[in-house]
This record gives C-alpha cells, sequence and structure tokens, in this order.
C-alpha cells in the first residue's frame, strides 16, 4: 500500500485526489494548503498549489518525500529539508470537468533512482505516458502549454465575442477547431497552416479588419505578420 497525502484543494489537488481515490492499492489523503499544523506521515507528499506558494508550502512540510505539481517552477523550487520530485500532469484543468487520465502526459523528475520508480508507478495507475523530464526542459514545456493551450483558448474567446456581435452560434466553429486539432497530429503545424494570411490575400485581410474591434485588429494584425514571416 502506497500512502499519498495531498496538499491543495484547487483544480490540480481535487482531480488527483479523485483519481487516485478509487486505487485499492493506495491511501490517499487531501488537506487545504492552510492545514499544514498536523501533517499525516505518507510515502510521497503532493504539493498541488499555486506556482509562487510552492517555496512557502514545502518550506512547512517535513515528511520524508515532497513533490510538487507546476510545470514552471524547477525542482529547487521545494524548500522542504527532505527529499525532492516533481510529479508535473500536462494538461488544463477545470473542477467542473473530469479529466481522462489516459491521455495525460506526467513530466517526471526526482533526485534518487528509487523515487523516480516510486513516481513511475504513481503515473503509471492513471495513463502510460510518462517521460523524464528535467527542469529546464519542464520551462520550455510549459511556455510551449501556454502557446498551444492558454493563448489558442484566449483566441476561441475571441472568436466567441465576433460570433456573438454578429447573432452566429459559436458552435459552428466546433468542427473547424477539431480538424485542426486532428490534423496537427499527423502534420507539423507548419505544413497544417491555411488561411488569407498564409497565401498572403490583401483583400480579404482588409475585410476582416474593417469587422474587428481595435483591439481585435491589433491581434489579427500581429498573427497575420507571424504567419507571413514563417511562410
Amino acid at each position: 500500500m502506497i500512502s499519498i497525502l495531498i496538499v491543495g484543494k484547487g483544480n490540480v489537488g481535487t482531480q488527483l485526489y479523485e483519481a487516485f481515490k478509487s486505487i485499492e492499492t493506495l491511501n490517499v489523503q487531501l488537506i487545504s494548503s492552510r492545514d499544514l499544523n498536523a501533517i499525516p506521515k505518507s510515502d510521497v507528499t503532493i504539493i498541488a498549489v499555486s506556482d509562487d506558494a510552492v517555496a512557502t508550502v514545502s518550506s512547512q512540510i517535513s515528511t520524508d518525500f515532497v513533490v510538487h505539481t507546476s510545470g514552471s517552477v524547477p525542482l529547487s523550487g521545494l524548500k522542504n529539508n527532505t527529499r525532492k520530485g516533481v510529479f508535473y500532469p500536462l494538461q488544463t484543468f477545470s473542477k467542473d470537468k473530469k479529466v481522462d487520465y489516459t491521455q495525460v502526459p506526467f513530466c517526471i523528475e526526482a533526485t534518487t533512482e528509487s523515487d523516480v520508480k516510486l513516481l513511475e508507478t504513481l503515473a503509471g495507475f492513471l495513463s502510460k505516458k510518462i517521460y523524464h523530464i528535467s527542469s529546464e526542459q519542464r520551462k520550455a514545456i510549459h511556455v510551449a502549454a501556454v502557446f498551444a493551450n492558454n493563448f489558442t483558448n484566449h483566441l476561441y474567446k475571441i472568436a466567441h465575442d465576433i460570433c456573438d456581435t454578429h447573432q452566429i452560434p459559436f458552435e459552428i466553429l466546433h468542427p473547424l477547431i477539431n480538424e485542426t486539432a486532428d490534423k496537427i497530429k499527423v502534420l507539423p503545424p507548419a505544413l497544417a497552416q491555411t488561411g488569407p494570411a498564409i497565401r498572403k490575400d490583401a483583400a480579404t485581410i482588409k475585410n476582416h479588419l474593417f469587422l474587428l474591434t481595435e483591439k481585435q485588429q491589433e491581434i489579427y494584425t500581429i498573427l497575420t505578420k507571424s504567419i507571413q514571416n514563417d511562410a
């Protein structure tokens, strides 16, 4: 029986707890990061808190093996005086939407081989996509993920706003969004690029800009120039 203590009741901590608690060979507990006065013993303590809280929270924990779930905090960002590691699930988490962990890559790092094996075992209960990733590599993965997920989602928000302005249901774009996501699984993104920017279709670009707000025009122009410069 492997004992796990999860510290942090946010999106990541809550979803990890829900995933682990159904596995019979694991004993998992979930506590708030504000409740660190009496930390129970565990084989691994998983800190699932905001990036800027990792150092403070970890400095108050004295269990044998402490890991964090951050994409941008290095291993050295943990300030406990015991063994350290990283257990980073590369996915976007929202409390109201369950995650299919079988499709989630886990990036792991630890200072000893036995701890690496333990993290491999824990990740293996949830997913087969397990990667040994250094702190420097994880920084690059995290910024790439911001472009692929957070920035892309903001563009979805802008597209949603445009649809709303013109009384168009946003769901009309769902098949296009899905096809684009599927396409880059078989083609490099550079080869999958379509649209007026890559075609240098100045007339269409001008017509598009006429429909947009000033802020939307600025973003459209920056992205158009970026696509054309890469062509």
